[in-house]
């Protein structure tokens, strides 16, 4: 039999087979309370958002192929035998059951389980799950018009580069985000963070939402379609902005800002510190403060335009006072007065700051140790995230409640559909 065919040739199995009892944390609290998500997503994007959609109360349903997520492999350091840190960051709040999706048998289960789902999310290579058999537009649309359908890809399906695979660096590097990025004497540089897939998450999630508040109007699904690409071209500003209205190619400028000055990390005695004087009066303000308040009145620093003008000079006199200063008391007066500023802390510095504490950025308790919730709802704060579950863990135990007998589990055992 074909296994790769446009229709999905499903086998016997048990007649009371019902998706939707796949999801066993429908009812916990949370604004999304009662969504039910499937994600076939792997490595980043896809993983983030379903996350978020967690966070807020959604059951989310892993699948994993009986390889894994890559990422489980990513480390050291590793939570656990098989579970990296990396991978434990994407993947708390889900259950996790394995599939083997290269198998007729392993499409018949995943056929029952977007039955039952409001939401489904895949980051494969475009065309794979139309090759399958679950082309979101000929095959599901059709059979379940509630469905919200996200694909995340690396540049869609269409154009010259539709159906390329999309990696994080090399969205980046294509996008035009390395090229803005690093000191002009230097070589382009990747941002320290997987910014572009991070960013992908982020619309997944927001479209998602979008779909889910458009179907409660009108009753229907539809597909929220991200990429890497647009994603990237996302975070372009002002660098875009300039380019469209003012024809020049955006050159690096390290840690400073191209339209302001200043906006940049200078040394102070004891470490960097970086200060933005955004506008005129808040200039006047760091002038004051650091005693030279005749460079405010300058004709070569007197606005933005001018201070831009003449960046070079200006950050040498600026580079001379502020090196004189102890960081911390530095940036303390300056935030007195109005003008921003902050020590450049390291990781461990900002997420263990007082603040980080008040705001609970970091989890730690016998069932979660990671980063905390990043949006705050007031009346549904959403539930306690849950320990990330082990490959397959929840397999038996959804297949058995979506009602899967022991013969038919042992048929899909034997067929090499659980790994």
């Amino acid at each position: 039999m074909n296994h790769y065919s446009n229709s999905l040739t499903v086998a016997p199995t048990p007649t009371n087979i019902e998706g939707e009892r796949a999801w066993t944390a429908t009812g916990s609290s949370g604004a999304l309370s009662g969504i039910r998500v499937l994600d076939l997503s792997r490595v980043l994007a896809g993983p983030y958002a379903t996350q978020m959609l967690a966070d807020h109360g959604a059951s989310v349903l892993k699948i994993e192929s009986p390889d894994g997520d890559e990422t489980r492999a990513w480390g050291p350091p590793f939570v656990r035998e098989g579970t990296s840190a990396y991978y434990e960051g994407l993947n708390r709040s889900k259950d996790n059951i394995c599939l083997n999706l290269r198998t007729e048998e392993g499409r018949e289960v995943l056929w029952h389980l977007i039955a039952g789902a409001d939401v489904v999310v895949e980051n494969f290579k475009s065309g794979t799950m139309p090759k399958w058999g679950f082309d979101f537009e000929t095959r599901l649309r059709p059979k379940f018009p509630n469905l919200v359908y996200c694909s995340v890809t690396g540049f869609g399906s269409g154009g010259p580069l539709g159906g390329e695979p999309g990696y994080d660096a090399v969205l980046q590097s294509f996008g035009g985000l390395m090229s803005v990025n690093g000191y002009a004497d230097g070589l382009p540089l990747r941002v320290g963070v997987p910014i572009v897939d991070i960013t992908a998450g982020n619309l997944a999630f927001s479209g998602i939402l979008l779909a889910l508040l458009e179907r409660e109007r009108r009753g229907e699904g539809q597909l929220v379609d991200i990429t890497l690409l647009d994603a990237v071209a996302s975070l372009l500003h002002p660098h875009s902005s300039n380019w469209i209205h003012g024809g020049q190619t955006p050159q690096r400028t390290g840690d400073a800002h191209p339209s302001v000055v200043p906006y940049q990390i200078f040394n102070a005695a004891d470490g960097d510190l970086f200060i933005s004087a955004a506008n005129d009066r808040q200039f006047t303000k760091l002038m004051t403060l650091l005693e030279a308040p005749e460079l405010a009145t300058d004709e070569l620093y007197a606005t933005n335009s001018a201070r831009s003008e003449n960046r070079d000079s200006l950050i040498q006199l600026l580079s001379k006072l502020i090196l004189k200063w102890d960081r911390t008391v530095l940036s303390k007066r300056l935030t007195e007065v109005g003008v921003a500023s902050s020590p450049v802390n390291t990781v461990d510095q900002a997420l263990s700051s007082a603040q980080a504490t008040h705001r609970g950025l970091i989890i730690d308790n016998e069932d979660y140790k990671g980063v905390g919730v990043p949006i705050k709802l007031q009346r549904t704060p959403g539930p306690r995230p849950r320990r990330v579950q082990d490959k397959g863990e929840s397999t038996l135990q959804v297949l058995g409640a979506m009602g899967y007998d022991h013969a038919a589990v042992q048929r899909l055992q034997c067929a090499g559909a659980l790994g």
